[in-house]
């Protein structure tokens, strides 16, 4: 079987996988070295991209995952009858900032950060799947650490987190003395 003729094989796991596949299990399972499953991958994109198909390619990491295109949304809540898009307060975006470009980091790390308990909002990220548990530290009391997981990923439109946005140079950043001299000379 060529290469090209596998182009269906790697369709059809994707699709009945639903979750994303890493791509050393689709080597393994296509008896395929990496630089071609990855050829494979970049020709099923295209493949999406150039035709009049509701579904793309996702990259997450190292692993893929055949997704509906975000602009057929409207029709699938609709379909499948989903309410709303839930909306994360801003505490939830604090946290998952935190976690993001910090991981594996333990609930005490985070509060510590936000100075807050946040016990709450870390339970109901990892109720929503945008956060997980990565094992226990060997510290005392073995404290759960937290990653962010794929449906993360899928969820900010990145493919890594390579892709989060840097954060700002300390020179870049606001402190709470220029805003107080900023008041006093008011």
């Amino acid at each position: 079987m060529s290469i090209r003729e596998k182009l269906p094989v790697l369709e059809a796991i994707l699709f009945a996988g639903g979750e994303p596949v890493d791509i050393d299990k689709l080597c393994l399972s296509m008896d395929l070295e990496s630089s071609q499953v990855k050829e494979l991958l970049e020709m099923l994109s295209e493949k999406y991209k150039n035709s009049e198909s509701g579904i793309e390619l996702l990259k997450l990491e190292s692993s893929y995952q055949l997704a509906a295109k975000k602009e057929y949304a409207p029709y699938i809540k609709t379909a499948l009858e989903i309410k709303k898009n839930a909306v994360l307060s801003p505490a939830a975006m604090e946290v998952l900032a935190i976690v993001a470009y910090n991981q594996p980091v333990t609930k005490s790390f985070i509060e510590n950060v936000r100075g807050v308990d946040s016990s709450g909002v870390v339970n109901s990220l990892v109720e929503k799947s945008l956060l997980s548990e990565a094992g226990r530290l060997d510290l005392p009391g073995r404290p759960i650490a937290y990653k962010t997981t794929d449906n993360f990923l899928r969820s900010f439109q990145l493919t890594g987190l390579g892709d989060l946005p840097p954060v700002p140079e300390k020179k870049e950043q606001i402190t709470i003395d220029d805003i107080t001299e900023n008041n006093d000379n008011d």
